[in-house]
């Protein structure tokens, strides 16, 4: 239990600086949060990109800086644990009335963890369970705008409350034709309404910001009527006239789930509240994680620590063990899982084969590049930690034999707290969604049998999938390397992601050739490669042998992906990337789009 004595001179003021270092972050998240709708409306999408990338360093240069006023003005690392426990305390207090106190807490963890050299998150200095509910937190500012905003239109005043409900938002930019994209959502939404009474309580309830990513604004919210809820999402474009248009309408839970996914880049969006954001975003998505939501709207260290919350929950309530994760194994990274936990550890071995020359840094910064990159629904987002503990007992043998054996050095297990119980402590690790393996996930069909119309049908799919895959990476400047099947993973919705970053490039630093014609029979009979290759040269028709054995499968893919093969392929996006092309990359069906016949829209 903390000391009830709040006498140390210094306590308060330590909590009070520290506050005033999350209050400085926060403002400047916001305000670059908000500046997105300028970024958005001058179709700066540049900017919007390097924006997005930025503001992820946000919060570690704020930590740093808070950290080293700590140090120099009262000089926090030689205070004693009681003024600290009492700093505490102090802190809790300032959080009362607080609009963000959930960030507030982890920002506390992230400078006291730094301040004491602390490496693991239960110990009674942090916030290890938070201390002041989020729930029903409201703005009482005069000025301040609501977190959503609630619409009760008749089935005759549907129109031009959807109109309301567009305009509210003051886009400087001229639309297109409004009244037409109005009609085009409520001609979507009349599916849905259409035999259904509307009931006493019928509203669309809207959150007051535009959600802003890359080249799209988004206009989020809920039609409620009776005891049903339907979410959806507008998704606001640029056409090439440069004026703005409704590309489609998006309902239900998979639709959103496909928006807020995790291998997508965060969103930019101005709130005063963001657990109010977060408990409206859940109703639209109840399976998906608050962790995940968080993460989704650029706040990702709070998202990693409901994480790690859940996750000591998880272990709290499961028996299982960590085991090594079936699949083919690395050659860079160790992967280990936890059957009941939906999610992967990986972390980086000591050494590796001769084939590949790369270091720890280098694989560090791979991964640190796809944190910051726009990820287009194709790489998984990682959550990236240090110091770990886990519990001795949940751990195989076999898998701390794996762990000794290939990374001794981000390995140690201690009994810290002299009880008798150990503890395994992974020196840096991420962790990603679990994912089924593309190679396992095509094998599948194969055991079934190609014969079976459904086997088949996963297959065409999956094959189908990889190549817009990769597709969607060139269009974000993304050369994955390694195209491997393995490296490949399939999502609850069927989408296929990379994850394996290892060797990932930028398109633009890439060198595409063809293989060169042999001068002469040696060259040609030669079971080796003859010609010299530098360390960027990639050979796009050299992929065939490597990914397309199985006759069923390659005659999928150069059906739908032939291009994939042709160096041609490859250099016009790289040509139109390095002239400053920004390629367009949609967060669902392009066959949803109002649009899709029409010519002339950018996203």
């Amino acid at each position: 239990m903390f000391p009830q004595r709040l006498d140390s001179p210094q306590a308060y003021d330590i909590a009070k600086a520290m506050m005033d270092g999350f209050n400085r972050h926060y403002r400047l998240f916001r305000t670059e949060s908000a500046r997105a709708k300028h970024r958005f409306e001058t179709a700066d999408w540049h900017g919007q990109q390097r924006a997005q990338r930025e503001r992820i360093e946000f919060y570690d240069l704020r930590v740093k800086e808070c950290t080293m006023r700590m140090e120099k003005e009262f000089k926090a690392g030689k205070q004693t644990m009681d003024v600290w426990h009492q700093v505490k305390l102090h802190y809790i207090g300032l959080l009362v009335n607080h609009h963000q106190p959930e960030l507030a807490e982890t920002f506390f963890n992230s400078v006291t963890t730094k301040i004491l050299h602390r490496t693991h998150f239960h110990n009674n200095f942090i916030f290890v369970r938070p201390a002041v509910s989020t729930e029903y937190i409201e703005n009482e500012e005069p000025a301040a705008r609501p977190t959503y905003r609630a619409y009760y239109p008749s089935r005759e005043t549907m129109y031009e409350t959807m109109l309301d409900i567009v305009e509210h938002f003051q886009l400087q930019r001229e639309f297109d034709d409004l009244p037409r994209d109005v009609r085009q959502v409520l001609s979507a939404m009349q599916g849905r309404l259409d035999r259904v009474r509307l009931r006493a309580n019928f509203q669309m309830q809207v959150l007051s910001s535009l959600f802003f990513r890359n080249k799209g604004a988004y206009v989020v919210g809920k039609i409620i009527n009776g005891f049903n809820e339907v979410p959806f999402a507008l998704p606001i474009l640029h056409n090439e006239a440069g004026k703005l248009t409704i590309d489609a309408a998006l309902f239900g839970e998979d639709d959103l789930q496909m928006l807020f996914s995790f291998a997508r880049a965060y969103f930019m969006v101005d709130m005063e509240i963001p657990s109010a954001y977060v408990q409206f975003l859940r109703s639209l998505m109840p399976r998906k994680p608050r962790a995940e939501i968080y993460n989704a709207l650029g706040l990702a260290k709070q998202g990693k620590t409901l994480f790690y919350r859940d996750f000591l929950y998880h272990l709290k309530h499961s028996t299982d063990k960590f085991r090594i994760a079936p699949g083919i194994k690395g050659m860079v990274m160790l992967v280990f899982d936890l059957p009941s936990f939906p999610f992967v550890f990986k972390l980086i071995k000591d050494y590796y084969p001769p084939q590949k020359e790369t270091t720890r840094e280098q694989i560090k910064r791979k991964y640190q590049l796809v944190k910051h990159h726009d990820r287009v629904g194709r790489m998984a987002d990682t959550l990236e930690y240090s110091e770990v503990a886990f519990p001795r007992e949940r751990f195989d043998d076999e898998l701390i034999a794996e762990i000794q054996k290939f990374a001794p050095s981000q390995l140690e297990i201690s009994d810290r707290d002299g009880d008798g119980h150990q503890e395994v402590i992974i020196k840096h690790l991420y962790i990603e969604r679990r994912m089924i393996p593309l190679n396992i996930y095509l094998q599948e069909s194969f055991d079934t049998g190609l014969q079976d119309a459904r086997a088949y049908q996963q297959m065409e799919h999956s094959v189908i999938e990889y190549g817009n895959a990769i597709k969607d990476l060139v269009a974000a400047n993304i050369f994955p390397g390694d195209m491997l099947w393995k490296n490949f993973g399939v999502t609850r919705n069927g989408k296929v992601v990379f994850y394996d970053y290892d060797e990932i490039e930028y398109i633009t630093d890439c060198h595409f050739r063809r293989v060169p014609t042999p001068r002469n029979e040696e060259e040609e009979m030669s079971g080796e490669i003859w010609y010299t290759v530098g360390p960027h040269d990639v050979f796009p028709e050299t992929f065939g042998p490597f990914l397309l054995g199985n006759a069923a499968v390659r005659e999928v893919f150069m059906k739908h992906h032939a291009d994939l093969l042709d160096v041609e392929f490859w250099q016009s996006h790289q040509e139109r990337i390095l002239a400053g092309h920004v390629y367009d990359v949609f967060p669902y069906d392009v066959h949803r789009r109002f649009l899709h016949a029409r010519t002339g829209v950018n996203h």
